[in-house]
This record gives C-alpha cells, structure tokens and sequence, in this order.
C-alpha cells in the first residue's frame, strides 16, 4: 500500500503508475530508447551453452521440471544408486564443465576470464555491506521478493517476461512454489558471504549457472519459433530473455525492493545502505550477463524501475494465470501456512489494488487488510529496533561458525543469525528444496507446453501460521499506541495544569 506523501508538489512532470508516483526526468528511459533492448541478448554465454553442449551433450532423458515437482528435491536411495553402475551417469553441472574446459576452449576461456575479471567498480567491503543489508531487513526483504518482485514485479513488461514463463511450464500450481524456492536460493547465496559471491563461491557459481540456464532457454524458445512462428512471437515480444528482461529482473531484486516493497512495508533504508544494495545487485548483473551501466548509481537504478513501470508493465490474461497459480501454489503451505486470502491481502498491500485487479487476484475483506498492517508493524519493530543497536543488529545477520546445516530447531533456538535461518528453511528444510538446486534445464520448452490456471493444492497442513502472529502483533501495536495516547494525555494535561497554576 502506497503511503500518501502530502507534501508532493505536482506539475506537468508528475506521473502515477500503478500507485506509485514520481517526477518525469530527461534521464528515463522512453520506448525508442529501450526497444533496441528487446532484441539484444547475452551472446557470449549462447555461444559458451553452444561448445558446452558439444563437449557433453544434454541427456535427451532430461525430464522437464513441470512433470515432476522434486524432480531435485528427492534424490534416489543408495540402493537404486548401487542397483546398477554401469549405467548411473552423474548430474551434469554446466558450472563445473565451463570451469574444467576454459583452459583449452577459446570461446569458454573467454567467458570464464569474463567473469573472473572483477570490475573496476567493485569494492568488496562494498560488497559485504549490501549482503547484510539483506539480512538487516530480512523478513519484509522475502516478503516483497515473494509479493512484490516476483509476484507484482515479475510483469515489468508482462506481455513479453510472462511469455517466455509460460512456455517452460514451470508456473504451474505444482511447481510455482518449487521454483520460487529455486529463485530465493540463488539470492540467498549472493548474500550468504563475501566469499560465496568472489570468483569460486557459491553465489558465484550459481549465477553462472543461471546464466547458462538462460540461454538455454532462449535457444529452445527461437529454435520453436523458427519451427512454428506463431508459437512465439519474436517481432512483438522480442528475443526471450534480452537484455531489457535482464535489466528488469535485477532491478526487481534491488530497486523495486529499495524504493515499493519496503516503503510500503514501513521500512525507509539509510542512504548508505542504498548505495551499497545497488552495487551488490549490480555485480549479480554482471555475472549474469546483463548490461550494468544502469545500475551505476542508485539514481539511474531507481529511474530505470520507474521507467519500465511506466512503459512496460502491462498485464495480459497469460499474466492473470501465473499470477494466481503462484497464490494458490503457496495457499495453506508450510512454512507460513497462510490462507488464500492472507496471501492477497499480502499482495494488494504491496502492489496495489490497480494492479491486482488487472491480475485478477481476489479482495480480501478488512480482517486480511488488519493482519498486514500487523505483520508490517511486526517487522517496523523489529527491524528498526536490531539497526538502532549495534551488537542486536551484528547478532542478526551474522555468519554462524557452527556445523554446515545444523538442525532447523537448534538454529531458531541458538540465535545463530538469518543466513543460516532462511538457508535451513528455504534449501535444507522439510519443506523447502530439501537439496541445493544446480539450475540444469529442466523446465524445458515445448510445442504443446504452457501455463494453465490450475486449482489450489489442498495438501498443506492446517496450521495458525503467519496470520496468528500478524493479529498479536497487531493487537500488541494498538496496546502499545493506546497506552502511549493515555500516558501522553496525561502528561500534556499534567504540564497544562502546572503551567495553569504557575500564572496564577
């Protein structure tokens, strides 16, 4: 929900797009300056995915991800691995592959020294500041990537983005929450440390892999095209996942989070901290092949977001089906077992009711509306309370020294930090991913594959969940103003009555 700002002075330049208003500058960017973007694309990793593939070919078995929903999560017993030797093939790991051949490929060499080449702008204890910044506002943080960046902001240009999501198949009820995990994984481990993310760590890895991932997919959806032109209209939605798509998503994960998705939860982030955010995402960018130039500054971040909110987001009736299907893959599920309701409520509060109703997502009665306003009061206390205390705050986004996955329970009683918090729920936890996720291709394209509107899964254990908690909150932040009216009442009559008596 938008907070009105009665102080805005508003002119010719003034705009509002779907709730969100600003001023109209010579620095954003128009359609003439961003449709070139639309047909440009990360070349160097196609022709890297191309020599990979030569050097060891996909397995045509590959089974693609919508037909099995853990087709990663659930790993084959020892007894089946042992059953028969000769004819286990391991996973193969494009990360590993481009690393193992860049010394005797040309066109691997390149992309690996590519990547390996740190930025003249990277500054590493930069770097490390905006990871923690992650952590420091870690529960309105996934709140707004789950509703605001990947629910709201995954339609910045929604009748192109949403295209290309829906030929994979992978938006589907069975699998939405599945990969939604995926996608979180792989900023959890651009955040986990500095190490994770330099050259050999596993956010580094990660992001090549999702690079790799992405060409894979374009190459499948243009070969499809090519095949059968009305499959996917190149000449209007543009090459899948080009560079504008790229620009769009990493400021999802930045920008949008920074300037819609904490405002609107109560959070304002210092000025450093927004300086230092961008520049993490910005190296993220870069080593997923996307253009960085825009990402310079938190100015040009910030007016690129508003520059594909004015332009690009459009909502289709492809946008309405993955949209609800992503609300009704996360109904009654672990580990926030949130109600349908609960979930739009969620998603109404932090988009807007202009863009929902375009989404066709439901309206929640007042109830839902109370407990958001609770749940954002719930992360306004805690989040501004650890910040204002150095050793709280240090104690919340610390890298714990104990084992490498210790059990969920001992980490929520040890007080061992977020990252170990969000990792054991989201990657090693019963109901997570249960495994790390290696970004192969599994969501694979196909002629007769697309994303259908699809019931809700049922299966989810019936559980108080978040709404229990954001109605205490709720309750405790009407007792606490309540109080707090009551107590300055009186001590505003009391210096009334004494000033009073002083005069006389």
């Amino acid at each position: 929900m938008a907070w009105p700002n009665p102080f805005r002075v508003r002119d010719e330049n003034t705009r509002t797009c779907w709730g969100y208003t600003f001023q109209l500058t010579p620095e954003h960017l128009t359609p003439e300056k961003t449709h070139p973007m639309k047909f440009s694309y990360d070349v160097l990793g196609e022709q890297a995915l191309d020599r990979l593939n030569e050097i060891s070919p996909p397995p045509r078995s590959a089974l693609p991800r919508n037909c099995n929903k853990y087709a990663e999560s659930k790993p084959a017993s020892d007894s089946s691995k042992q059953a028969d030797n000769s004819d286990f093939t391991p996973k193969r790991d494009l990360y590993i592959l481009l690393r193992d051949n860049a010394h005797h490929d040309e066109t691997l060499g390149k992309l690996w020294q590519e990547v390996n080449t740190i930025p003249i702008w990277v500054d590493w204890e930069q770097i490390a500041r905006g990871q923690e910044v992650f952590y420091r506002y870690g529960g309105p943080a996934l709140t707004g990537l789950c509703f605001q960046s990947l629910l709201g902001g995954m339609f910045e240009g929604a009748n192109r983005v949403v295209e290309t999501l829906a030929r994979t198949g992978g938006f589907s009820t069975k699998v939405a929450r599945h990969r939604l995990f995926e996608t979180t994984q792989h900023i959890l481990q651009c955040t986990q440390s500095l190490q994770s993310i330099q050259p050999g760590g596993d956010g580094f890895a990660s992001s090549i892999r999702v690079r790799l991932l992405h060409a894979a997919v374009r190459q499948r959806i243009m070969k499809l095209a090519q095949q059968r032109p009305e499959y996917y209209n190149v000449g209007k939605w543009g090459i899948p996942i080009n560079d504008l798509d790229c620009i769009a998503t990493i400021g999802t994960f930045s920008a949008t989070l920074i300037w819609l998705a904490f405002p609107r939860q109560g959070i304002w982030l210092r000025q450093q901290e927004i300086i230092d955010y961008i520049a993490l995402f910005r190296y993220v960018g870069y080593l997923t092949g996307t253009p960085t130039d825009y990402f310079e500054t938190p100015e040009k971040a910030r007016t690129v977001m508003e520059s594909l909110l004015m332009y690009e987001i459009d909502p289709t009736e492809t946008s309405k089906t993955l949209a609800n299907n992503i609300i009704r893959s996360l109904e009654a599920q672990p580990p926030q077992y949130a109600s349908r309701a609960m979930l739009e409520a969620n998603s109404r509060w932090l988009n807007g009711n202009e863009l929902c109703d375009a989404l066709g997502l439901g309206r929640p009665g007042f109830y839902y509306w109370a407990l958001v306003a609770g749940q954002c009061l719930f992360f306004m206390a805690i989040c501004y309370t650890y910040r204002s205390i150095p050793y709280l705050d240090r104690r919340k986004i610390a890298v714990s020294a104990a084992l490498p996955n210790p059990p969920l329970d001992s980490i929520l009683t040890t007080h061992q930090g977020l990252r170990k918090i969000f990792w054991a729920v989201i990657v090693d936890g019963k109901y997570g991913l249960q495994q790390e996720t290696t970004f192969d291709f599994k969501y694979i394209p196909d002629m007769h594959k697309t994303t259908h509107l699809e019931d809700a899964d049922k299966s989810g254990l019936k559980q108080p969940g978040i709404e229990r908690r954001n109605l205490q909150a709720l309750l405790l932040g009407c007792g606490f103003l309540s109080v707090s009216v009551v107590v300055g009442y009186r001590i505003v009559s009391g210096l009334a009555r004494h000033f009073a008596c002083s005069l006389v």
